[in-house]
This record gives C-alpha cells, sequence and structure tokens, in this order.
C-alpha cells in the first residue's frame, strides 16, 4: 500500500518556476515508480514526468523536456517535480501517482495509487 500527498502548487507568471513536492508513505521493500500527472477540467490524466526509485531513472514528456525536472531525496520518500520556464499552458491540477513494482508505467491506468492533486496556475 502506497499514500501519496501533493504539495507545493500555487500560481506563477510566465517564465516564473515552481516546485511540487510528493511526499511517498510505504513499508514496501521493492521498488516503485512515481509518476507527475497533468490534468485540465473534463479531460484525462496527461503525463508529464515520472522517476524509478531503483536507480533514479527518469522519463519525460516531450512538451516538458528541458523545463521540469523529477528528483527523488535520499530517503526516495520525497519525489519532487521542479517547474522552470512555465507556460500557460501548464496550468492544470497534479497529480503524483505511484506504481510498485520493476517497472515504470506510462499511462495513468498503470498506477494504483493517487495523491488528491495540487493545483498549477500559470497567468500573468
Amino acid at each position: 500500500q502506497v499514500q501519496l500527498m501533493e504539495s507545493g502548487g500555487g500560481s506563477v507568471q510566465p517564465g516564473g518556476s515552481l516546485r511540487l513536492s510528493c511526499s511517498v508513505s510505504t513499508d514496501t521493500q521493492r521498488p516503485y515508480c512515481v509518476g507527475w500527472f497533468r490534468q485540465d477540467p473534463g479531460k484525462e490524466r496527461d503525463w508529464v514526468a515520472r522517476i524509478y526509485s531503483g536507480g533514479g531513472i527518469t522519463y519525460y514528456a516531450p512538451s516538458v523536456k528541458g523545463r521540469f525536472s523529477i528528483s527523488q531525496d535520499d530517503t526516495k520518500k520525497i519525489v519532487n517535480l521542479q517547474i522552470n520556464s512555465a507556460k500557460p499552458e501548464d496550468s492544470g491540477m497534479y497529480y503524483c501517482a505511484a506504481e510498485v513494482g520493476y517497472w515504470c508505467p506510462q499511462l495513468s491506468t498503470g498506477f494504483s495509487f493517487w495523491g488528491q492533486g495540487t493545483q498549477v496556475t500559470v497567468s500573468s
């Protein structure tokens, strides 16, 4: 079982930076994948970035590569998403998700555990 809690959302001007954090609570000894997803009202959750705890391998959606950075702390219980050079299209509800195992899914359907989300608004 995995519990997730996001924090750090808010408003930022275009070109600005924001850091989101996902607190991961689990007793599992297996590696797991943590992903960040963005969702606009009435639309599906789009994958943004993900990181595999077993080695810290990272993956980014093309739309955010070079601007977003996903990282985990030494305990692997905090996963941060650094948003730089923010764009209005980055706005949305951001969710972190986790899947335990030896893979790192890309689609939202591949993740079993989800946080409640945190809102990001990029606007001048």
